[in-house]
């Protein structure tokens, strides 16, 4: 399955992000900080999907509610 996300409240515009039995196979992230995220999308192909999301879920960016890796967990909620 592939996950389209468009992120809210943070400066990356889209994400795809292909789900294969409950593991990451990949990621891609548009807009945003590319060398964090291209960091980002390394270190989660591979995992779970369970294990990203409780990894990244909650971390905010300075004042914001919320940050690009929150925004990669509830993308990847999608898939459960």
């Amino acid at each position: 399955m592939t996950i389209r996300y468009v992120p809210r409240g943070v400066c990356s515009k889209e994400f795809l992000i292909d789900v294969e039995d409950g593991v990451i196979r990949s990621a891609q992230i548009a807009g945003g900080c590319h060398g964090n995220l291209q960091g980002i999308c390394r270190l989660i192909e591979g995992m779970k999907v369970e294990d990203a999301i409780q990894r990244m879920e909650g971390i905010r960016c300075g004042m914001k509610p919320t940050s690009c890796p929150d925004q990669i967990a509830q993308a990847l909620k999608t898939a459960l």
